[in-house]
């Protein structure tokens, strides 16, 4: 049962009617007729009882009060992991123990765009100005994976020193929301923010953008000078192309009617972009998994079942790279643990 605690107001003096009252832990108060209550002495106050129908009553309409204005969710500590997953319909941070990721050195054929996040990320751990960066491209080339693989990296070289945030595309309209959160002095020792949405774009008629343009300009309250956004996309300008054109064919000025949506990429200071795997790169991918996995295949046998599994998938990249590894351990019976791969 809610948390109700039952008063009686009294004056200094002579006996005087003062009707009992039922206050909710949201802190409303319920007063019941006055002209059922007896009267309460100032020198000695007492509990009246209510009747079980008055008692039940007072409860439901406490109850429904708290559903109204339940208490304030508790702030999280930036210390209590390093990863959060954002729940804005509670206004919370949801900790997460233990973040998948793969080692920095395990992702081939995007050595440059590594080296380019990796430093930025890296001085942005320490404190040093850094840019928001968008990842674009080809659908699993290690776009998200590298955002989580660099903040591994940066956190041991500098333990503690960074916190990952993953929103989801769906609450990009909450970031303000987030950044105030973030700004709050009792969420804990100032720590280095990294938000990160994976698979972001914008669809017609959609102004979610005006809030990520905001956070990214800094908007009237100023970006966090310890927050930094990361975001994946298989979208140059996040936009669909017709929805560009379109607007280009129907506008007076076409040149201005896209300005302000496809601007909207500029803002990101890095713009890494990531393409399909060529057959060396797909099979050197192959090759780090298998030999990290220590399984026990010969190359050329190796490479034989890769090649004819991306001819299957229709695609050479990463992601069919690591779906064939897990298929061959599997047949190999070899257990695959998170460890080995970090």
């Amino acid at each position: 049962m809610p948390h109700h605690k039952f008063c009686s107001r009294s004056l200094q003096g002579r006996f005087l009617t003062a009707p009992l009252c039922l206050t909710t832990a949201a802190g409303f108060t319920v007063h019941p007729k006055y002209g059922d209550i007896p009267p309460v002495s100032s020198e000695g106050l007492m509990m009246t009882s209510f009747s079980p129908q008055d008692s039940a009553n007072l409860h439901r309409i406490a109850e429904a009060l708290e559903r109204m204005a339940p208490p304030p969710p508790r702030l999280p500590s930036l210390r209590d992991a390093d990863a959060f997953v954002w729940e804005p319909a509670h206004n919370h941070l949801l900790p997460v123990p233990a973040v998948a990721y793969v080692s920095i050195g395990l992702l081939q054929g995007v050595e440059r765009q590594q080296q380019i996040l990796l430093d930025n990320t890296l001085r942005f751990s320490r404190g040093l100005p850094a840019n928001n960066a968008m990842l674009w491209g080809a659908r699993g080339m290690g776009k998200s994976s590298l955002v989580k693989a660099a903040h591994a990296e940066a956190n041991h070289q500098h333990p503690g020193s960074l916190a990952l945030i993953e929103i989801a595309r769906e609450d990009i309209a909450t970031l303000p929301t987030l950044l105030r959160l973030l700004r709050h002095p009792a969420i804990g020792n100032p720590r280095q923010c990294l938000i990160f949405c994976d698979d972001l774009s914008f669809e017609k008629e959609d102004a979610d953008y005006k809030a990520l343009k905001s956070v990214l300009d800094g908007g009237i309250e100023g970006r966090p000078a310890n927050v930094l956004f990361y975001a994946t996309s298989n979208r140059r300008h996040l936009m669909p192309r017709d929805m560009i054109e379109n607007e280009r064919s129907t506008a007076i000025h076409a040149s201005e009617a896209t300005e302000e949506k496809v601007s909207l990429s500029d803002r990101f200071g890095l713009w890494l972009g990531f393409h399909n795997a060529d057959q060396d790169t797909f099979l050197r991918m192959v090759d780090q998994y298998a030999a990290r996995l220590s399984l026990p295949i010969a190359m050329q046998t190796l490479h034989e079942d890769a090649l004819e599994w991306s001819v299957t998938r229709g695609a050479r990249s990463g992601r069919v790279a690591w779906q064939f590894i897990q298929d061959l351990a599997g047949r190999l019976g070899v257990v695959i643990t998170q460890d080995a791969l970090r």
